[in-house]
């Protein structure tokens, strides 16, 4: 691949390893690791194979893992956790910033015990990208539209002392505009003419870096892809 955007974007690009198969974990970031700066795991791969998938996947080439098991729970549980994902050198990590300020300021704290260069990033997830209005409000009896919902979690993160937050396309030019020294994590990366998924709220790899998102995350469209080039072309990442 020559130094297109694809290349220049790579510490942007995030593929998502949604598989619990370790093989094929392994096979993709072997396959995929010249084209993206990190890999994110879940549940899917934690719950059966543990926490030592995440060595096994940097002995495979991963630069950097970053730690999707959104955290929630009561402060002293969640401290723990992030001691624990830190251990593994994780470079970043989410939690639910529903889960209040003791928590998120124990999660912080916990990260503090690390040095700059060692402790992971806390980024905070407010609205899944999964959930539209409806849901919001008629199922979950959240009254405020789904932007101003994220912003009040977020100023919580923010002021708690997190680095930043989780967030749609469509968000993305809001929170950028809110919390300029953020960083800001947009999942749902799909192209224009992609499939849906189980995701509502979606845009290509152009539409969330010009919204100002710093992290890409990129699932099915990438990971499953035999020419890892034409998918970053068809998400409009190989040009300036």
């Amino acid at each position: 691949m020559g130094e297109g955007m694809g290349r220049k974007n790579k510490h942007r690009i995030i593929c998502a390893l949604d598989t619990g198969d370790l093989n094929e974990a392994l096979a993709t970031v072997k396959r995929m690791k010249d084209f993206c700066g990190a890999f994110k795991i879940g549940h899917a791969l934690t719950l059966p194979n543990g926490l030592s998938v995440i060595d096994q996947l940097q002995d495979a080439g991963a630069e950097r893992i970053f730690l999707d098991l959104k955290f929630h729970d009561i402060p002293n549980s969640v401290g723990i956790a992030v001691r624990e994902a830190a251990k593994r050198n994780v470079w970043m990590l989410t939690l639910h910033l529903s889960g209040g300020p003791a928590m998120l300021s124990a999660a912080v704290e916990e990260a503090q015990f690390h040095s700059e260069n060692e402790r992971p990033l806390l980024v905070g997830v407010s609205v899944l990208t999964s959930m539209d209005q409806g849901t919001l409000t008629d199922k979950l009896g959240v009254q405020r539209e789904i932007k101003d919902h994220m912003l009040k979690l977020s100023e919580l993160g923010i002021e708690a002392g997190m680095d930043g937050m989780v967030c749609s396309v469509e968000e993305a030019a809001d929170m950028r505009a809110w919390f300029p020294h953020a960083v800001i994590v947009t999942p749902g990366i799909r192209s224009h003419a992609g499939e849906l998924h189980d995701q509502t709220r979606v845009g290509d790899g152009k539409d969330a870096i010009d919204a100002g998102a710093d992290y890409l995350v990129i699932g099915r469209a990438l990971a499953g892809a035999s020419d890892p080039e034409q998918a970053l072309s068809e998400l409009r990442l190989c040009d300036d």
